[in-house]
């Protein structure tokens, strides 16, 4: 269902939180797509299992050299240090909101819609989250709700959003649905 189709999965160098990564990118290529690890500085990432260091994964491409046209979809992980790390940078918010300004569907799972709250993207989209992200993203003009998965459509793209590692499956699906009618 994504053969042909590119999907970025955007991560800090430090911090995300490695099932929320390593699922949807096996979900992406179960489904026939390319997944490419973009990251603020080349080499490698550190993934985390809450608090702890996990594996290290190649980049395939630094966010300020990549072109946001040639992927299809974007996924952004989350862990608490990855997306408050790059909400800080200007590249990876430019990039992120590249893909609403283009019509292209964002999948964002548990802490990653903080670098949606900076892209500035949120205005009256529905989205989730874990919890504790629940009054910024209202303060950025969206409708926050307590479910396994969210797919907004009332925006310029399809918006999937999930709360936590235990909505990998769920979410996991919805990305790829997206993607594939992209």
């Amino acid at each position: 269902m994504l053969n042909g189709k590119t999907i970025a999965f955007l991560v800090a160098p430090e911090g995300v939180e490695q099932v929320e990564l390593t699922e949807p990118w096996k979900a992406v290529k179960q489904a026939g797509g390319t997944p490419v690890l973009i990251s603020t500085a080349p080499g490698q990432i550190q993934a985390f299992h809450h608090l702890n260091k996990a594996d290290r994964f190649a980049v395939d491409e630094t966010v300020d050299h990549v072109d946001p046209a040639s992927f299809d979809g974007l996924v952004l992980p989350g862990g608490v240090a990855n997306p408050d790390y790059l909400r800080m940078v200007p590249a990876a918010v430019r990039f992120t909101r590249a893909f609403f300004d283009a019509g292209k569907p964002v999948a964002a799972i548990c802490h990653a819609p903080w670098t949606l709250v900076e892209a500035d993207v949120l205005h009256g989209r529905t989205i989730t989250s874990w919890p504790s992200l629940r009054t910024d993203l209202r303060n950025a003009g969206a409708s926050w709700v307590n479910q396994e998965v969210v797919v907004c459509t009332s925006g310029p793209n399809i918006l999937v959003s999930s709360r936590k590692p235990d909505d990998l499956k769920a979410f996991c699906q919805a990305a790829m649905d997206a993607f594939g009618a992209q």
